[in-house]
């Protein structure tokens, strides 16, 4: 009789849930890591979820409306944006390129030297990374000033003329990409440096029976076994190339002639100037569909399952 009422007991009772199986499995973890989601979703998930909607609406002190794509629309109809698109590519195209070349050049040059010397030099590299964009950005400007700058005084040495470097709209998008790439990305080389110390010196010895050149080393042995580091810095470089403002807000504001808004200076404007957040909020969406994009194809371009 006992064998049949638990049998019953056992029949009808219902399966446990996936849910309720996880909970009583890492419930202690879901406790330990509450307060950091807490703050996450009050700092960060919610205000990004209210800039994706606010993107669909037209927000006014009063009253806010909702417009669907009218906000899109209106940015593709601009034309400003293809402008600040453009300048925004050719910026990111260059100083990335340019960032990573150097990067990898110096790490290199670096791996010759004794181990004391290349922290001393991994240091010297990287500490004007941790100095404010916004004091070295005062600082070209001071260096391209047309009347005292020292570029232009260096070349009056030379019989040049002085060169309007942030009032020619010709030349100021290329000026603001000098004074970004003239600084030595500190962060590049550090990683580029310890992952190339981190090869093997079997494959260069292996390489150096075979009679291969230097530069055969490099291609063949060096850069290949460096593509997980080359895409992690093409990432975040091109994420940081995208993003680029304080330089160009201090430098030249946008102008002249919008010759150096980029596409941040162009989501302030439209919401600190214009007090048009809606549209704002859908130009921060379009720069973060861009960034995703071109992050998707460095991944397919440089992904590769590199072990050693």
């Amino acid at each position: 009789m006992a064998t049949t009422a638990e049998s019953t007991t056992v029949a009808t009772r219902r399966p446990e849930s996936t849910i309720h199986r996880l909970w009583r499995k890492h419930r202690w973890d879901y406790f330990f890591i509450a307060p950091s989601l807490i703050l996450f979703t009050i700092f960060i998930g919610y205000p990004l979820v209210q800039s994706v909607l606010l993107a669909f609406q037209r927000y006014g002190l009063r009253s806010t409306e909702w417009v669907g794509l009218e906000n899109f629309q209106d940015i593709f109809r601009s034309r400003l944006f293809p402008m600040a698109l453009q300048h925004t590519v050719i910026y990111a195209a260059v100083v990335v390129v340019v960032w990573i070349l150097y990067s990898l050049l110096i790490a290199g040059l670096l791996q010759s030297l004794s181990f004391r010397m290349q922290s001393v030099f991994r240091g010297a590299f990287y500490l004007p990374y941790v100095t404010s964009v916004v004091i070295l950005a005062f600082v070209w400007v001071w260096i391209f000033n047309p009347e005292y700058g020292v570029l232009n005084y260096f070349l009056s040495l030379f019989g040049v003329g002085p060169i309007g470097w942030l009032i020619n709209p010709n030349i100021a998008l290329w000026s603001i990409i000098l004074s970004t790439i003239a600084i030595p990305p500190g962060t590049g080389v550090v990683i580029y440096s310890a992952a190339i110390g981190a090869i093997p010196r079997d494959l260069y010895e292996a390489a150096d029976v075979e009679g291969a050149s230097w530069f055969q080393k490099w291609i063949s042995i060096t850069i290949p076994l460096l593509k997980p580091t080359t895409l992690y810095l093409s990432v975040i470089y091109t994420i940081a190339a995208f993003q680029v403002f304080e330089r160009v807000y201090i430098m030249t504001g946008g102008g002249p002639v919008n010759s150096t808004t980029t596409l941040v200076q162009m989501i302030y404007a439209t919401a600190f100037s214009d007090f048009n957040f809606g549209r704002a909020a859908a130009l921060a969406l379009i720069l973060f569909a861009f960034i995703a994009a071109l992050s998707y194809f460095q991944f397919r371009w440089l992904s590769t399952d590199v072990e050693y």
